[in-house]
């Protein structure tokens, strides 16, 4: 689903790129061969355990050179305005807490520049989920720390933080839904400024 939501995204090459939520990296490794030897790949992640498997395995592609990794917090970039072409985030953005979205999302807006891509895979609770998603959601409450992924309405949290939204797709994984959204940087009311909040969980 991860390949899905790249090719959504559709990386170019000489682009600067960002992934957020890198994990072991193979999303890393597909944006740095897709960005080729004039492109630059930012990866970002809360775990240090996670940065030395993603170190490892980008270094395996003979990628290493092009791809930077950083270990922080999505609400808080460690970069300037309008620098980037694209950000990837792959199961990522329903691990933050339902009230951190908005800020997430609004750093994604600030570092792309005008035109720059967001692609998000999510998993969904858009539509009629049906009885597999039910019972996760009822796993998650019981038992977050294990079933950490609380689904979210994607598309929903993109247009609310002022994306275009240029291509939505459902998928499954693990017969739970899932969302591919591709959102674009236009010009907002939003600019400058974080939502006041995400109405994804109603």
């Amino acid at each position: 689903m991860s390949g899905a939501g790249l090719a959504v995204l559709s990386p170019r090459e000489g682009e600067f790129l960002l992934e957020i939520g890198f994990g072991t990296g193979s999303g890393l490794a597909a944006l740095a061969r897709a960005a080729g030897p004039r492109g630059r790949v930012l990866g970002v992640d809360p775990s240090c355990g996670m940065m030395r498997r993603a170190r490892r395995r980008v270094a395996r592609t003979g990628h290493a050179g092009r791809v930077d990794f950083i270990i922080g917090d999505a609400r808080r970039l460690p970069l300037a305005e309008g620098r980037l072409d694209g950000v990837f985030m792959s199961f990522t953005l329903e691990l933050f807490p339902t009230d951190a979205i908005p800020r997430v999302l609004a750093e994604c807006r600030r570092v792309l520049r005008p035109g720059g891509r967001l692609a998000v895979v999510a998993m969904s609770r858009a539509g009629n989920a049906g009885p597999y998603a039910r019972w996760y959601r009822r796993l998650h409450n019981l038992l977050p720390g294990i079933f950490d992924c609380e689904p979210i309405m994607a598309r929903r949290a993109l247009e609310q933080a002022g994306f275009r939204i240029e291509r939505s797709q459902a998928g499954k994984v693990w017969r739970l839904p899932v969302e591919i959204i591709l959102g674009c940087k236009g010009e907002s009311a939003l600019d400058g400024q974080v939502p006041a909040g995400y109405a994804g969980t109603s």
